[in-house]
C-alpha cells in the first residue's frame, strides 16, 4: 500500500489517513514505510491481497506544500545550545538522513515521521519578509541566528524555493550574525552573500560530515551530497574567507565512529579552522526507523551498534536529559570524546571559534523614509 504523491501549494493540515505501518524499501529513501506518528489514534497495515503486479513500485515524488508562518524567530533556552534564536526555512528534508532527530517533529503536522518527511515537504517562502519586520522591532537586541539546526536549508527544494537565499540577503542588509549548519552543496550558490557577511565578521558555517565511506554515506543519507562532495564545499567557502566547522555528526558507534580521526583530518586539509561532534540520537519516532535501518542494510553489525547505544545511554536507545544528549555516557562516550580531543589538539582544530560580532546591526532604510545626515 502507498500513498499517493502530487504537487501542491495549500498550508500543511492533517494527513486525511492513518499512516502506513511498514513498507517495502522505496528507492532513494532512507526510511522502510511510513510508521505512524505518536499522535495518530490509527494505524493501517499493508496486507497481501493477492495480487502481484510483478513489477517494483514507481519511484516517491517529493510533495511541497508551502506554509506561511506567523513568526520567523523560533527561541529557546536549552542548556545543551549556543543560541537562543533560529529560523527554519522548511519543514521535512529531503535529504533523507534515517538519524534525523527532527523526524518527530513531523508528527506536529499529523505526518509521519517516516517516508512522509522525506517526501512531504513544507516550505516557507514569507520567512524572509517576517524576519526582516521581527528585526526592525524597536527594542530587538542581536545575536547569533542559527539556520539549520532543525532541518537543512540547502536541501534540494532550495534551487526552486530560494528561501534561505532570502534570508541570507535580509541579513546581510541588516547585518545581523547568522550561523549556518548544512550538508548541501549548494550552499555554494550563495558564496557571494556569505564572504560578503564573513568579510564582516558576521558569518560561520558548520558542515556535517558522517562517514567518508561513500557507499554508506548513500544508504544512510540518500539524497545529501556525496562525502567527497562535502569537502570540495568545505574548500569552496574557505577560499572564500569563510570560516568552516566541521561537524563530525552524528557518530554512530560501532558504525562510523572508526572514522573520527580520519574525517576530521580530511576536513581540516579541505579548510575547516574548527571541529565538533554529537553521538546519534534517536528521540522517539527515530528509533524504531534506525532499528529497521540497521537491519535491513547492516544486519551484521546491528546487534553490536544497539549495544553500544544503551551502554552510552544507561540502559536505554536515547536518553534526553540535558548535559547527555548530545554526548551520552560511560566509558565508550569517554573514549569517543577522548579521541576527539587528541585528534584536533594534534591537528589545529581544538579552538573555539570567535562570537561574530553584533556592533554592526543597523535596520536599513526603506523607500519614504528620511535619512539621517551623520
Amino acid at each position: 500500500m502507498t500513498r499517493p504523491h502530487a504537487s501542491s501549494t495549500s498550508s500543511p493540515t492533517a494527513s486525511p489517513t492513518a499512516a502506513v505501518a511498514s513498507a517495502p524499501p522505496t528507492p532513494g529513501r532512507a526510511a522502510g514505510g511510513n510508521p505512524a506518528n505518536r499522535y495518530d489514534r490509527l494505524t493501517v497495515v499493508p496486507e497481501d491481497d493477492g495480487w502481484d503486479p510483478g513489477e517494483a513500485p514507481p519511484p516517491l515524488r517529493t510533495e511541497t506544500r508551502i506554509e506561511r508562518p506567523r513568526t520567523a524567530i523560533t527561541r529557546n533556552s536549552s542548556p545543551d545550545l549556543p543560541f537562543d534564536r533560529s529560523v527554519n526555512p522548511y519543514r521535512g528534508c529531503e535529504h533523507g538522513c534515517i538519524y534525523c532527530f527532527a523526524r518527530p517533529s513531523h508528527a506536529w503536522l499529523g505526518l509521519s515521521p517516516g517516508l512522509d518527511f522525506e517526501s512531504r515537504l513544507i516550505a516557507r517562502p514569507e520567512a524572509p519578509r517576517l524576519l526582516a519586520e521581527e528585526l526592525s522591532r524597536r527594542g530587538y537586541r542581536p545575536a547569533t541566528l542559527a539556520i539549520g539546526t532543525n532541518t537543512d536549508p540547502y536541501q534540494p527544494i532550495e534551487r526552486t524555493h530560494r528561501v534561505m537565499r532570502g534570508l541570507l540577503e535580509v541579513l546581510r542588509d541588516f547585518r545581523h550574525p547568522v550561523a549556518v549548519v548544512t550538508k548541501g552543496a549548494l550552499i555554494e550558490r550563495d558564496l557571494d552573500l556569505l564572504a560578503e557577511l564573513a568579510e564582516l565578521e558576521l558569518v560561520r558555517v558548520g558542515i556535517s560530515v558522517t562517514t567518508l565511506d561513500r557507499d554508506l554515506s548513500r544508504r544512510l543519507e540518500p539524497r545529501a551530497p556525496a562525502p567527497e562532495r562535502r569537502l570540495q564545499t568545505i574548500e569552496r567557502l574557505a577560499a572564500a574567507g569563510v570560516p568552516v566547522r566541521a561537524m563530525v555528526a552524528p557518530v554512530i558507534p560501532g558504525l562510523t565512529d572508526p572514522e573520527l580521526e580520519a574525517i576530521l583530518s580530511r576536513t581540516r586539509d579541505a579548510g575547516a579552522v574548527a571541529a565538533s561532534w554529537i553521538m546519534l540520537r534517536l528521540p522517539l519516532e527515530v528509533e524504531p526507523l534506525f532499528r529497521d535501518w540497521l537491519a535491513e542494510n547492516c544486519p551484521d553489525r546491528a546487534e553490536r551498534v544497539m549495544a553500544r547505544l544503551c551502554e552510552i545511554h544507561g540502559g536505554k536507545a536515547y536518553r534526553s536529559g540535558w548535559g547527555h544528549r548530545m554526548r551520552g555516557a560511560g566509558p565508550h562516550a569517554d573514549m569517543i570524546a577522548q579521541r576527539f580531543r587528541l585528534a584536533t589538539a594534534r591537528l589545529g582544530l581544538a579552538v573555539t571559534q570567535p562570537g561574530l560580532s553584533t556592533e554592526l546591526f543597523r535596520v536599513p532604510p526603506r523607500a519614504g523614509d528620511q535619512l539621517s545626515l551623520f
